[in-house]
């Protein structure tokens, strides 16, 4: 077990928060207590005018699996000291390396835990028959819903081979590229897609593939970041973490793909031909300058995975811009410090957006 906590220090800055490396690890809370309050999300976090007198601390029970997947059909690319995919080389910004794969399932914690440690919001059957994760990184989402589901099928897909070997009966991996054309033999009941603002060139398109290949009253979800971040207050355009924000954006443009298409998927689910579309918007707090504990948490999980990933985020897609690796390094490390700093009141939103397929089509 691990212990960790998330309160302010001198200087407007937060204790560091710890967790044990897992290749998972599930949160034990007791829900009650994390809760937002009323209605069915959190409203805007408000500003802790004496964070130092709250600390929380969570635990986390950690349990291992023992072998990856075999990638010797996809050796990967090496480059400023991290691996990236081979397979559809240049696709995906982002490391593949054990230090992401490790970000990556501190991530899940983080999705399912700001939900109340649920694994989608979509109001979907107790055992769907056929379920595709997309984008499913470590495998961890899809693994825990064919333990939750043992009756369904569920199916992993990636450009990265960094699953486990060792899963359930009922779940499977495949290499694959959800932007090419889908070729599944039998459609899904629930087809669930997280973290994807960086996968795609034209999300609209995956959208519109999955409303195929959904079976009729069938459901969707994604779970996606609406970036850049947001401020209470006025933006403090003079600080690392906002030109952090606003070259992150640039870089990615430079690249072809934009970071803004999350605000669309509502019109995407539309467009595509879902229904009974239901979007929830929930916010995560750079540091524990937000009030309650629901929040303090959230802080404490989504600080540790941008310390941990902010500079596999931005090797890449700074490097466009003209910054050398160790240019880059250095001003990560300024990015991290406003990251701790509870006197700039930072948050990203995420929005949980669910749509189901009509029973019947026109």
């Amino acid at each position: 077990m691990a212990d960790a906590s998330s309160g302010a220090g001198h200087d407007g800055y937060a204790t560091p928060f710890s967790l044990a490396s897992s290749r998972t690890a599930s949160v034990d809370q007791d829900m009650s207590q994390l809760s937002w309050g009323s209605g069915s999300a959190p409203s805007l976090p408000s500003v802790d005018d004496d964070s130092q007198t709250e600390t929380m601390s969570l635990s986390d029970s950690i349990r291992s699996s023992t072998m990856s997947l075999d990638s010797s059909l996809y050796h990967f690319i090496q480059e400023n000291g991290r691996t990236y995919h081979r397979y559809k080389e240049g696709r995906y910004f982002l490391p593949n390396d054990a230090e992401e794969q490790e970000r990556l399932d501190l991530q899940h914690q983080l999705f399912t835990l700001a939900i109340g440690n649920k694994l989608n919001i979509a109001p979907i059957p107790d055992n769907p028959r056929r379920v595709l994760d997309i984008a499913t990184g470590t495998g961890i989402w899809a693994i825990e819903f064919a333990i939750q589901h043992p009756e369904s099928e569920v199916l992993g897909t990636d450009l990265s081979p960094i699953q486990p070997q060792f899963v359930p009966e009922n779940c499977k991996f495949e290499i694959d590229d959800a932007e090419d054309e889908w070729t599944f033999s039998e459609p899904f009941d629930f087809i669930h897609g997280r973290a994807l603002m960086s996968c795609f060139n034209d999300p609209a398109a995956v959208v519109r593939q999955a409303y195929e290949n959904t079976a009729p009253g069938g459901m969707i979800e994604f779970q996606d970041a609406l970036f850049p971040m947001s401020y209470i207050g006025e933006p403090p355009t003079e600080s690392a973490l906002y030109r952090w924000n606003e070259m992150m954006l640039e870089g990615v443009n430079r690249l072809g793909r934009s970071w803004s298409n999350v605000q669309h998927y509502n019109r995407f689910f539309q467009e595509a031909g879902f229904e009974n579309i239901v979007e929830k918007r929930f916010y995560w707090p750079t540091s524990p300058w937000a009030k309650g504990r629901y929040f303090k948490t959230v802080a404490a999980y989504f600080q540790e995975d941008m310390l941990v990933g902010l500079e596999g985020m931005s090797l890449k897609v700074l490097g466009v811009l003209g910054m050398t690796p160790d240019q880059i390094r250095e001003f990560i490390a300024e990015v991290k410090d406003d990251f701790r700093n509870t006197n700039i009141h930072a948050y990203l939103t995420v929005t949980y957006i669910y749509g189901q397929k009509p029973l019947r089509l026109s």
